[in-house]
């Protein structure tokens, strides 16, 4: 549920299956902000294998056109996870796990024939396993892009918590130090031009731009829904500020989904 959530779904988990009908029916279905609505159904609600036939033919001749995933595992992997994670198996016999397991596979046997896709997740762990679902995912549906942040900070105010990846230009000439720029900000003209006029300033913008080439591209085959690059100087007001809107704009040309925040840029210089 997850990775469909991350592609763009609107998720809901253990829906009651005779409330469905309902469901489709609201406005949701037509906001242009969602790629497609995804339901988790399964032995967890007691009526469901008495309902869910009906429901889905009835919903197949209205027209509504949809897919049914079915999601198994081998017994011993299973037994595992259910040990792992402590939780109760939904079919409680009163007899051993397995027992309890091999009834639900038994019961379940007519919905896993109707299913347009089984994926056996025994051999899966949970990084393939979602992406295996945004790949099925993705061929239905055009691929919701991965939102890119651009964030400016000061060090002297702490660290960004949710940056990805984090570049420290403390290296490059400061204007602080320059009179008649110490006041002006990262997005002041006067401050770009004395900030990009370095040559070491150049030098450092073809490579890590270079690397950001490389590394995006990657970062969404991955699955990746957000990446947030954080350029980091003393106070977050001048360096840091001009290099985040320049590698913003780079991302930009490239027609990829990218903001640009300036976190410390209203401290005081």
């Amino acid at each position: 549920m997850a990775a469909l959530e991350d592609a763009g779904f609107y998720c809901i988990d253990n829906m009651p299956v005779d409330l469905l009908p309902k469901f489709l029916e609201m406005p949701i279905e037509r906001d242009s902000e969602i790629s497609g609505i995804a339901l988790a159904m399964d032995l967890r609600e007691k009526g469901f294998l008495g309902k869910y036939s009906a429901v889905f033919n009835e919903l197949k001749k209205k027209g509504y056109d949809f897919e049914i995933l079915f999601l198994e595992a081998d017994e011993e992997i299973l037994i595992q996870r259910y040990k792992e994670t402590r939780r109760q198996h939904p079919v409680s016999t009163g007899k051993s796990l397995l027992d309890d397991i091999r009834l639900e596979k038994k019961q379940l046997e007519d919905l896993r024939s109707a299913a347009d896709l089984v994926i056996n997740t025994s051999k899966f762990n949970v990084h393939q396993l979602k992406s295996k679902i945004r790949e099925i995912a993705q061929k239905s549906i055009k691929s919701v892009p991965m939102r890119i942040n651009v964030l400016s900070f000061g060090f002297k105010y702490g660290i960004p918590y949710d940056a990805d990846l984090i570049m420290d230009v403390r290296f490059m000439a400061n204007p602080y130090f320059i009179p008649k720029l110490k006041e002006l900000d990262g997005e002041a003209p006067e401050i770009k031009d004395f900030v990009l006029g370095h040559n070491d300033t150049g030098a450092f913008l073809k490579k890590f731009l270079d690397l950001l080439d490389y590394l995006i591209p990657l970062y969404e085959k991955e699955g990746k829904a957000y990446l947030t690059i954080a350029l980091g100087c003393t106070g977050g007001r001048h360096r840091s500020v001009t290099i985040a809107r320049t590698i913003y704009e780079h991302i930009h040309a490239m027609g990829k989904t990218v903001e640009l925040n300036h976190r410390d840029r209203s401290q005081p210089a």
